[in-house]
């Protein structure tokens, strides 16, 4: 699996649960009058989620500006919501919106400060942007949330490389080696750094 797909498949395995989870919450709609109830329904739960599903489906099919306009309308829908903002940044990223990203992503760190996913996606854009101080200080602020995360340890690995640091790296691989044997891809970067010697 290359980065980019291990990156995927955790923030599908976020956004699922955060779908699920979403789901779990809600309640039967009250009897009201079908105006009412129609003017409701237009920012209700079940439409927003309806419209963040829609989304996820076109960035898996890799329609970024498709899923970018559906996040963008359930932000409007329901503002203030971390995962739609995650997303939003997500899908920025992935267009080269950098600053947008970012800015998106401090919103939704803002009010989901202990999610590791943002601070994984924070890291990997400042990385890409060579502000390393910052993607160290958001993989720093991951691994305190949850020490057994090997990808955050892969990506600690890969930044240290870029840092010109490549005993500290090895170190990150080994560790992520530890949590998960079989990921491949730390073996092979560690394998690189050894072979280096």
């Amino acid at each position: 699996m290359t980065l980019f797909q291990l990156m995927m498949l955790g923030a599908s395995a976020f956004f699922a649960y955060k779908i699920y989870e979403h789901i779990q919450t809600l309640k039967d709609p009250t009897h009201e009058s079908d105006e009412q109830h129609q003017r409701s329904s237009e920012s209700s739960p079940v439409n927003v989620a309806s419209l963040v599903e829609k989304a996820d489906e076109a960035m898996q099919k890799g329609d970024l500006q498709k899923a970018l306009a559906i996040y963008t309308e359930a932000d409007l829908k329901a503002p203030k919501d971390a995962e739609t903002l995650f997303k939003m940044g997500y899908v920025l990223a992935q267009q080269n919106r950098d600053d947008e990203a970012l800015e998106r992503y401090n919103e939704a760190l803002e009010l989901d400060p202990d999610n590791t996913s943002i601070h994984q996606a924070m890291a990997s854009l400042y990385r890409k942007m060579g502000e390393y101080a910052s993607a160290r200080n958001h993989l720093n602020a991951s691994l305190l949330l949850d020490e057994k995360n090997p990808i955050t340890f892969y990506n600690y690995g890969n930044l240290l490389v870029d840092m010109k640091h490549p005993d500290e790296a090895k170190e990150m691989y080994k560790r992520a080696l530890e949590i998960d044997g079989d990921f491949q891809e730390a073996k092979e970067e560690l394998a690189k750094l050894e072979g280096e010697k």
